[in-house]
């Protein structure tokens, strides 16, 4: 049985949770797995019993993903999932590719969930519902299919009003110089030191992990129509404001600020008016996620630090993922990206988050004391 602490919530919980077996199929080393990275990490809607990917099969699923063990074991073949106790009732596509297709090794494992009766839950692009032949073996075993980035109905979307402005706790969005440089992580690190602090923290999902994990308020960024992007991440924010009058609330960012296959960072910053920007960066990366092949190369990080100010927002402090670096390597280059930028620089999986909390909390509690909030 899988550890329950590892998918994030405590052990007495695991019974109301759904057991699912998450599909990593030749993935689970790599970025496009981040989904199964981020249900590992926690929390999780679903009690994990297992991750299916027969490349790192025998291993524990946390170690092979980012080095920590968190008691999810990786099994070869659906098959075995089925064999562990709970025996799992949904099926996780574990994989984010770029343009959200669904890859040739995942489609077998898909149609022996589907054969097996299995609820599938899908964060792709590629529609399984709309799969004439996932669909049909789907329905055949009286499963159910659930494609979280389906398009919502336009007649159920909001429109920008300005109503965030009346929104009294910080706002901080956690924004990227890329794609998949774990702005997701930083931001539940962050979410997490903050509330240990004593603050009232909540946090905004805008992709399908978000969701999977549990998160109450938010909302798919690339499955809204653009005309109203701005307009949901206003609703989220409100309805988040509205749940437990928090002091600060987090706004999960999506791809990177000048990354040319998907730029995206000022809908945060101007819709969402947030009072500063938390900015990820990965120094041992050179090029865009995707476009390593164009030689599109990772602008300086001091650069999309001035971008922010000319948006009209300030970056408070610098994230680091330490990807492709060794520990001294990384050490390195956030006391030079410190230096240049002037800028608490922080490696938040390898020496934690706790000055980046410190400060926004002080930000948070003095913005209520200014606001007459108790």
């Amino acid at each position: 049985m899988a550890n329950v602490e590892a998918s994030g919530l405590p052990s007495g919980d695991a019974e109301s949770r759904p057991a699912a077996v998450v599909l990593a199929h030749h993935h689970l080393r790599t970025r496009n797995a981040k989904t199964t990275h981020g249900l590992l990490r926690g929390p999780s809607r679903y009690y994990l019993t297992a991750v299916v990917d027969s490349a790192c099969a025998g291993n524990d699923a946390g170690q092979v993903a980012f080095g920590e063990r968190c008691g999810v074991p990786v099994v070869a073949t659906l098959a075995e999932s089925l064999a562990l106790t709970p025996r799992p009732s949904v099926c996780v596509i574990g994989v984010a590719t770029p343009g959200g297709t669904l890859p040739p090794s995942l489609r077998q494992g898909i149609l022996e969930a589907a054969d097996a009766g299995l609820n599938l839950v899908n964060g792709l692009h590629h529609l399984l519902a709309q799969d004439p032949e996932i669909s049909r073996r789907v329905a055949a075993k009286g499963g159910a299919i659930l494609d979280i980035r389906k398009p919502p109905p336009v007649a159920g979307l909001r429109f920008w009003t300005g109503e965030v402005h009346t929104i009294r706790a910080l706002r901080v969005a956690v924004l990227g110089t890329d794609c998949a440089q774990g702005k997701r992580t930083t931001t539940t690190l962050l979410l997490d030191a903050c509330r240990e602090r004593g603050l009232r923290a909540e946090r905004i999902y805008t992709g399908q992990t978000g969701w999977l994990q549990g998160v109450r308020h938010g909302f798919i960024f690339d499955a809204t129509p653009n005309d109203f992007v701005c307009g949901e991440l206003e609703k989220a924010l409100l309805a988040c404001a509205a749940d437990g009058n928090p002091d600060l609330i987090l706004m999960e960012g999506q791809s990177g600020l000048r990354n040319p296959s998907g730029p995206c960072g000022s809908e945060f910053i101007l819709a969402g008016a947030a009072d500063g920007v938390i900015l990820q960066h990965a120094p041992g990366r050179r090029y865009y996620e995707g476009l390593e092949l164009l030689g599109l190369e990772i602008r300086p990080v001091k650069e999309d630090v001035e971008l922010v100010r000319l948006l009209g927002c300030e970056v408070l402090a610098i994230t680091l993922s330490h990807e492709g670096l060794q520990a001294e390597a990384a050490r390195t280059a956030c006391q030079r990206i410190a230096g240049e930028t002037g800028l608490t620089t922080a490696l938040p999986l390898l020496d934690g988050i706790g000055d980046i909390a410190d400060q926004l909390v002080a930000r948070a509690r003095a913005l209520a004391r200014g606001k007459g909030r108790t």
